[in-house]
C-alpha cells in the first residue's frame, strides 16, 4: 500500500510540473512596442534619397538592432519638402498624432530662412513646436531630440554663399540656446553638411540635399541619444 501511495504521489507531482511548464511556454512575454515620431521638412522626409536612406529610417534600423526579433518598432514621419515652422504646426494639428510616442526628433527651420520669413516667426514657433513634441512623448522632455539645421551653402546649389551660413548659424544658435535653457537634447549635425563641397558624396543627386551617406553620419550622432532615451 505504501508503494502504491508513493507512486500515486509521484504521478501527481509529475502532472503538476508538466502543467506549470505548459503555462510558461504558452503565455510568452508580450512584444515590446516602441513608437518614434519624426517631425520636420525635406531633411526629415529625405528629399532625393530612397525611403530607407532618410535619417529617421536609418535611425530606426540601428535601434532595431538593439531589440529582440519579437519587438515592434513603429516610425511615423510628419515632414514635407518646403515646410516652414508654420506648415509643420498645421500638419501636426491636422494629422493629430497620439501622445504616447517613446521619443521624437525635430528638425525644422531651413525653409523659414530660405523663404525669408521674419526671424521673429522662428523665435515664436520653434518653442511652440518643441512644446508640441513634448506632449507627443507623454510630457517627458528628455524624450525629445532636436537636430540642428544643415547648411545648404556647402552644396552646388548654395555655392559657398556665406550669407546662407551666417543665417543658418543664427537659427541654430537660437534653437540650441532654447534647448539648453529648457533641458531639451540638441544634436549638432551642421558641421557634417559643411563638408559638402569638399566631399561631394555627402550631397544628394539634386545638388542641394544631404545624401544617404550624410544621413548615416547624422544617425551616428543621434543614435546614442535615442538609445539612452529608450534605455537600450
Amino acid at each position: 500500500m505504501k508503494i502504491q501511495h508513493n507512486v500515486t504521489l509521484f504521478l501527481v507531482l509529475l502532472l503538476i510540473g508538466c502543467s506549470t511548464e505548459n503555462i510558461s511556454t504558452t503565455n510568452p512575454e508580450p512584444n515590446k512596442i516602441i513608437k518614434y515620431l519624426a517631425l520636420g521638412d525635406s531633411y526629415t522626409i529625405g528629399q532625393s534619397v530612397c525611403e530607407t536612406c532618410r535619417f529617421p529610417i536609418q535611425l530606426q534600423t540601428e535601434l532595431k538592432n538593439n531589440l529582440t526579433p519579437k519587438d515592434v518598432f513603429i516610425t511615423n514621419i510628419i515632414a514635407q519638402t518646403g515646410w516652414t515652422t508654420t506648415n509643420l504646426k498645421s500638419a501636426i494639428s491636422a494629422q493629430s498624432p497620439s501622445n504616447d510616442y517613446d521619443f521624437v526628433t525635430l528638425l525644422i527651420g531651413v525653409n523659414n530662412q530660405y523663404q525669408n520669413r521674419p526671424f521673429s516667426l522662428y523665435e515664436l514657433e520653434f518653442p511652440e513646436l518643441v512644446n508640441i513634441a513634448v506632449t507627443k512623448v507623454k510630457g517627458i522632455k528628455a524624450n525629445v531630440i532636436v537636430v540642428s539645421i544643415p547648411d545648404y551653402a556647402y552644396t552646388p546649389f548654395g555655392n559657398g554663399n556665406t550669407t546662407i551660413s551666417s543665417q543658418i548659424d543664427a537659427y541654430n544658435a537660437f534653437a540650441e540656446n532654447y534647448c539648453i535653457q529648457n533641458n531639451i537634447t540638441f544634436v549638432n549635425i551642421t558641421d557634417i553638411t559643411r563638408q559638402g563641397l569638399a566631399q561631394p558624396n555627402l550631397v544628394a543627386s539634386d545638388g542641394l540635399h544631404p545624401s544617404e551617406l550624410a544621413y548615416s553620419k547624422f544617425v551616428e550622432r543621434i543614435f546614442p541619444k535615442a538609445k539612452v532615451v529608450l534605455g537600450l
